[in-house]
């Protein structure tokens, strides 16, 4: 005893766990000590998710599955092997842990009356180490109901949704027995949040956090480009380009200019132009609404009179010259 005693105070504590795989290896053991006093020691722990067809297949054969009933409706499980029950039952029964293997039996309602206290007392220690840690939503408020002495009602029972599960290897009064646990509980979380949380639910925050999030999305770079037109070309006529060879532009193309995003969505169009001697666009009404505008009878419409100092001049189009010989020898 003194040298296991040794032995563990030299480990690092709960080494790599953190959440609910951590409170539930300090739940377990305070909880045998508190109901049984009996040593338990949670030799190796790991978290992982299943289906509710998957759940089915979990609990070893003759094992004590008790239903947990926690918030908003959920329910949950915990699986006690037929070792860790046997272990539970004896210390209550004779008085110590015996080294033989368990009777092969089925779990009665009177086990699941002696061992309901620790299952309880385990998943309120749970719940209160977890009280600041955000694994209490899907963690906390459960507690011992009822129990199953065989898996095959579990598909109709339990929601068909995700499921935490938390495996447990344990030992038991110092080796004498060793079995294995389950807690299983809905992966989405319907309990109560961790103190200190932000609930973003609460409309001032929701708010809060909206506006902070418009102010970050609003300082973000938006790259624009203008394009005059586009042109498909035969390969062929791309890899025979060179400085000084002649692309044909449709004269509409050099009074009307698209404004693209870098995902090559054209967001607007308009006219160039010039404003105080520096090329300019002006930009287009949408579609939609230039349709709107002409059809809406002139008597409702009132538009400012135009700035002399704003105005922007329209560029008359160049005339443009094409080699058309020079693209067709191309």
């Amino acid at each position: 005893m003194i040298r296991r005693k040794i032995e563990a105070s030299t480990k690092p504590a709960d080494e790599g766990l953190a959440g609910a795989e951590r409170g539930l290896r300090m739940a377990l053991a305070r909880a045998a000590r508190d109901c049984f006093t009996l040593d338990l020691e949670v030799a190796r722990l790991g978290c992982d998710r299943r289906s509710l067809a998957e759940l089915l297949e979990l609990p070893p054969e003759l094992s004590l599955i008790a239903v947990l009933e926690g918030p908003r409706e959920a329910l949950g499980l915990i699986v006690l092997s037929p070792p860790v029950l046997a272990a539970m039952i004896e210390v209550q029964t004779i008085g110590k842990v015996a080294a033989s293997p368990p009777l092969s039996r089925k779990p009665t309602r009177t086990d699941a009356a002696m061992v309901a206290g620790f299952i309880d007392r385990a998943l309120e220690m749970l719940e209160d180490d977890l009280a600041a840690d955000p694994d209490l939503i899907w963690a906390g408020g459960f507690r011992y109901a009822s129990f199953l002495d065989d898996p095959r009602p579990l598909g109709l029972l339990l929601e068909d949704c995700a499921y935490r599960v938390l495996r447990a290897e344990l030992v038991l009064a110092l080796g004498a027995k060793t079995g294995g646990l389950l807690l299983v509980l809905p992966a989405e979380g319907r309990g109560e949040r961790p103190a200190g949380a932000v609930d973003l639910h609460d409309p001032a925050e929701e708010r809060a956090f909206s506006a902070a999030l418009e102010a970050q999305v609003m300082a973000a770079d938006c790259v624009l480009e203008g394009v005059l037109h586009r042109v498909s070309l035969p390969l062929a006529a791309v890899m025979a380009l060179e400085p000084g060879s002649l692309l044909p532009l449709p004269m509409a193309a050099l009074e009307r200019i698209g404004l693209e995003g870098s995902d090559g969505r054209r967001l607007a169009e308009g006219r160039l132009g010039q404003n105080r001697g520096m090329r300019a666009v002006r930009l287009a009404p949408p579609p939609v609404a230039a349709a709107a505008l002409e059809a809406a009878p002139l008597a409702e419409i009132e538009l400012p009179d135009p700035d002399p100092d704003e105005a922007m001049e329209e560029e008359e189009a160049p005339a443009i010259s094409f080699d058309f010989d020079a693209m067709d020898g191309d």
